[in-house]
């Protein structure tokens, strides 16, 4: 049996909307976001993840794993990558760099102004972007996940798969947990692990390969279920639930547009929008 993320129903602002017209606005949103390396933009389009943030009644403790998980990844990506490699700045940031400090020894790095105001860009532009998908799952009534693809424009097969893939992340987290106490019960040691990564690694198999074979069972029994209802033999499907644009959806997806049209013009005609340093911090 499937399982899906910790959805409960809330009675927000945001859930009164069409979950097509959240996805919509999301992916819609993702792509002016990227159209611009100015903060000043991007502050604009944080401020509007955070009034819809704020507009879920979510708390912490329901997002917290999501959220370490996120803040872990943009370490990764944002510190190591940008701050202390580089690797990951545009050629804005390396053109005329104006250096804020330098160090010889013991090893040779050399900090500029841009560089650090390119990692806080970024750190607004992921968070404006993250904010707007992790409220997905755990304000979107799971059972609306396949008619949402359908009425979206996607094929039956395919909104379907979309639903599964929505449930398999909880669904291993389910049975990894299930199998981690099962095996606890039995007295195999899980808390101290000794040794290198290899024999750590090694430890952990009586944990990864039943989840591993439960998971290819699992999706077996579902593509059988599926094969004995006819699904990929029957002609026109029909969904369970059914969903209906109104004023408000409709609203929501055309201010989502003309944003996306504005994003794609400002930097390609009128060259606005690209990477930005504050004046007053260029000596």
């Amino acid at each position: 049996m499937v399982v899906t993320f910790g959805y409960k129903q809330r009675n927000s602002l945001v859930e009164t909307f069409d979950p097509r017209a959240r996805w919509i606005f999301s992916i819609l949103s993702l792509f002016t976001i990227v159209n611009f390396w100015d903060i000043r933009f991007l502050l604009y389009f944080l401020l509007i993840s955070v009034v819809q943030y704020s507009f879920t009644r979510l708390t912490w403790k329901e997002t917290k794993r999501a959220w370490r998980f996120i803040f872990f990844l943009m370490f990764i990506m944002i510190f190591v990558n940008t701050i202390v490699t580089s690797a990951g700045t545009i050629s804005d940031v390396t053109a005329n760099p104006h250096v804020l400090f330098a160090i010889e020894k013991p090893i040779r790095f050399t900090m500029t102004i841009e560089r650090l105001w390119f990692a806080l860009t970024q750190v607004v532009r992921v968070l404006s972007i993250t904010m707007l998908f992790i409220v997905v799952p755990f304000t979107m009534d799971p059972r609306q996940y396949g008619i949402t693809f359908k009425g979206m424009g996607l094929g039956d097969k395919l909104a379907f798969t979309m639903d599964l893939a929505f449930r398999f992340v909880p669904t291993l987290a389910r049975d990894f947990g299930t199998t981690m106490d099962a095996q606890k019960a039995r007295g195999y040691e899980l808390d101290n692990l000794k040794g290198n990564i290899f024999k750590k690694i090694a430890r952990m198999a009586p944990i990864m390969i039943p989840v591993t074979m439960n998971s290819l069972l699992s999706g077996e029994d579902m593509v059988n279920a599926m094969d004995l209802r006819g699904f990929s033999t029957s002609g026109k499907r029909t969904w369970l639930y059914t969903l209906k644009y109104r004023k408000r959806d409709i609203a929501l997806i055309a201010y989502s547009v003309v944003v996306l049209i504005i994003s794609i013009i400002l930097p390609r005609v009128f060259h606005i929008g690209g990477f930005w340093v504050p004046p007053f911090l260029i000596p």
